[in-house]
């Protein structure tokens, strides 16, 4: 097991060189089944938009908590999620015992209000509650700005999952089509924490991938298989990529979800964590080229609705839009 997170350019890949499409997709085989982390940089989003993101993120948490609280998430699972609402205890990652040091504010894909997710009223597919355009007048643009970068990447690097699943470049378009993605905007506090005591707790993410700015001020660390902890170091331009619970299952085991953690920081941190995942009704059926007569099934199917409200009604507490009991158990 490496000590450092792997690189990986993804730049000739995206400028449709064939050949680097092979060697990018071999590459990130061994980095999902190995480690579960890697940085790409040459992703193609602009500094400026990341910098612009972030900046509205910090500017949203520094709101009085009167207005954020107009904004609390409710239960189509949108909004501000406040300071110590999470325990989390869906993957053995840690002996998590103590509320996690942040608050959040969750914005998800931006549906019209006769989007039939919408219509339905399943969670997780909006409404969005925004900030008044009199309190922050820049928020939504810049953001949904940002989102459609997110978006667009995350679609890009479906031909490379595929491939590094031997499967068709364009096996995942289908499944894709209204992505089920979400958004967690972070404010850590540079809060003392108690004993065992974190930004975030030790966990494994729900969902596809992830995909984050990484942040100048240190804290996110991951799990090495020894069950060692190693720092998510500053990459220049660098976004940090890893593979959640859904992956995982649809991938038979095949690859990995690592556990990770954030220390809580010695001064203000920000960031914008961008869950990219497939449409609502697909199924954790494990993919064709990941299980055979010696490699069973080995995890119960779900929809991707229903993994994801399973994951944060067990880690959040039942004001903050889960089910977990104060204090949260499996």
């Amino acid at each position: 097991m490496p000590a450092t997170i792997p690189i990986i350019d993804i730049g000739p890949f995206l400028a449709g060189d064939n050949a680097a499409a092979i060697e990018t997709a071999a590459r990130l085989r061994w980095v999902q089944e190995e480690i579960g982390f890697y940085y790409i940089i040459n992703h193609g989003i602009s500094r400026d938009l990341i910098d612009a993101a972030i900046e509205q993120v910090r500017l949203l948490h520094g709101l009085p908590m009167e207005e954020k609280l107009k904004l609390k998430v409710d239960e189509r699972t949108t909004g501000y999620v406040p300071i110590k609402s999470t325990i989390y205890v869906t993957a053995d990652a840690g002996d998590n015992s103590q509320y996690d040091l942040n608050e959040n504010y969750r914005i998800v894909r931006d549906r019209s209000e006769d989007h039939p997710s919408v219509i339905a009223g399943r969670r997780f597919t909006g409404p969005n509650k925004w900030p008044s355009a009199e309190i922050l007048p820049d928020f939504k643009t810049v953001m949904l700005q940002y989102y459609a970068a997110m978006e667009a990447l995350g679609h890009s690097m479906l031909p490379l999952y595929a491939l590094a699943l031997d499967l068709p470049s364009d096996y995942f378009d289908e499944l894709f089509t209204d992505p089920t993605w979400l958004t967690r905007n972070v404010h850590y506090p540079a809060t003392k924490p108690e004993d065992n005591q974190f930004g975030i707790s030790p966990h494994t993410d729900h969902g596809f991938i992830t995909m984050l700015p990484i942040s100048k001020v240190p804290g996110l660390e991951v799990k090495t298989q020894a069950g060692d902890w190693m720092t998510a170091d500053y990459v220049e331009d660098a976004l940090i990529v890893n593979s959640g619970d859904f992956l995982k299952k649809w991938t038979n085991g095949r690859f990995i979800a690592t556990p990770h953690r954030v220390i809580a920081p010695k001064e203000e941190r920000y960031i914008s964590a961008f869950f990219y995942n497939p449409n609502w009704d697909v199924r954790s059926e494990p993919l064709p080229s990941c299980v055979n007569e010696d490699h069973p099934a080995q995890f119960e199917v779900t929809s991707f609705l229903d993994h994801l409200c399973n994951y944060v009604d067990r880690n959040y507490k039942k004001s903050s839009g889960g089910e977990a009991k104060d204090p949260a158990v499996s």
